[in-house]
């Protein structure tokens, strides 16, 4: 299969598209991205992809237009050089929080860069936790959207902490949470918030009993982290014991570094679908790698075989 495909790797995930080359037995494709003094980007490709499927791997995190720019303009440069087919392999999805009208002339971003993506040539996307599962409906290729939850379960599952509960930060996380406390054989709880304004959240109450509980306080995404960092605190008023917060994605804006390294939290555990640098990482941090999955995905997409099958490996 490795003569067949060639995965690329884009500016913002070149340690992960690495992980999934390495595990698929093949080199990275040769490629140089450039970005000029004036902010246009030219992408450049070093090899043949005549006749080969192509996966383009690059997650749309900070900066996201330009990451986003770069998976069309990379797009484009293998069309015309004859690839036969091109994935994006999206990990974090950007512009996914914009998926409906929520007051009157607002823009649905999401579906303008599904049209995006569509219109450039790509044939098929791979995703990880889209915010919203509806998105998939906005294009008219086929959409993979993998889970990370398995991962996070292998990983609690394998530290085997007494007395868990599974808490959702909010009622939209309540699916997500229940999957896991249900292969975790645990109670769940949910917090009641509110949200008043973007990226600011104010709890209202805990539906569910945390008391005497090690609590994995898990949710799609971290941004900010005033939201999940609100929320270990009040389990911690609530008398839980020791709090786990997990999520999928990274984004890690603003003060969220301070907030979390400061939180009551006992470690924060997050997947590598958004590269997380240097001085971004701090002692509670723990990341699980997403390549694995990936790159199992790939290898059954190749197969023609079905990718839900990847998760059978995590007993999930």
């Amino acid at each position: 299969m490795k003569n067949k495909i060639t995965v690329f790797a884009l500016s913002a995930s070149q340690d992960l598209a690495k992980s999934i080359a390495d595990k698929l037995g093949t080199e990275l494709g040769k490629s140089k991205v450039h970005h000029f003094a004036d902010g246009e980007i030219l992408v450049e490709i070093g090899e043949s992809v005549r006749g080969k499927d192509v996966y383009i791997v690059q997650s749309t995190s900070n900066p996201v237009t330009e990451n986003l720019m770069e998976i069309l303009v990379m797009t484009d440069a293998l069309k015309r050089a004859s690839a036969k087919e091109i994935t994006a392999v999206i990990p974090y999805f950007g512009y996914a929080r914009q998926d409906r009208k929520a007051k009157p002339r607002q823009p649905i971003t999401s579906r303008l860069v599904a049209d995006l993506l569509t219109v450039a040539g790509i044939d098929r996307v791979v995703t990880v936790d889209l915010h919203a599962r509806q998105i998939q409906g906005f294009f008219g290729i086929p959409v993979d959207e993998m889970e990370a939850l398995p991962l996070l379960y292998k990983y609690f599952k394998e530290k085997n902490i007494p007395d868990i509960c599974v808490v959702s930060p909010d009622h939209g996380g309540a699916t997500r949470a229940r999957s896991l406390s249900e292969k975790l054989d645990c109670p769940i709880a949910i917090i009641d918030k509110r949200r008043p304004k973007p990226n600011v959240a104010e709890v209202m109450g805990i539906i569910g009993d945390v008391s005497d509980k090690n609590c994995i306080l898990i949710d799609d995404m971290i941004d900010t982290a005033g939201t999940i960092c609100a929320g270990a605190e009040i389990l911690k008023q609530k008398g839980a014991k020791d709090v786990y917060i997990a999520c999928t994605h990274g984004v890690l804006s603003g003060p969220a570094v301070e907030r979390l390294s400061n939180c009551c939290a006992k470690e924060i555990v997050i997947t590598d679908t958004i590269a997380i640098p240097q001085e971004k990482k701090f002692d509670k941090l723990v990341q699980v790698t997403v390549a694995e999955l990936l790159a199992h995905t790939i290898e059954n997409i190749e197969n023609n075989l079905p990718v839900s099958d990847v998760f059978k490996q995590y007993d999930f």
